[in-house]
């Protein structure tokens, strides 16, 4: 997935993504860490109607950032599981003054 990162000084940081469809997706950028396994973003997705959101079960989309050789950025699904929960417990430390997160 390809991204395209937005800067707005006073508003959320966006970052829209095309995925492997060609179809263009809103997130708010929460937040970025980086450990010794990679560079890390945690998303929540934007929408525009009613009906979305209320459809959303607020669950946080974790990325891996990922430079190729030419400096084009992807964000790409975490395949490792054990690497994806680790970098998910990361996330809620960091979040938790900002969101309520369950236990499952």
């Amino acid at each position: 997935m390809a991204d395209n990162f937005e800067n707005n000084e006073y508003g959320p940081d966006l970052v829209s993504v095309v995925d492997e469809n060609g179809v263009e997706h809103t997130f708010e950028e929460l937040d970025r860490i980086e450990t010794d396994e990679g560079r890390f973003i945690a998303l929540l997705p934007v929408y525009t109607e009613a009906e979305e959101i209320l459809d959303d079960d607020g669950e946080l989309i974790i990325l891996s950032v990922v430079e190729d050789e030419d400096g084009e950025i992807y964000l790409e699904p975490i395949e490792d599981e054990k690497l994806f929960n680790k970098i998910g417990e990361l996330f809620e430390e960091r979040l938790a003054d900002y969101f309520e997160f369950d236990d499952e």
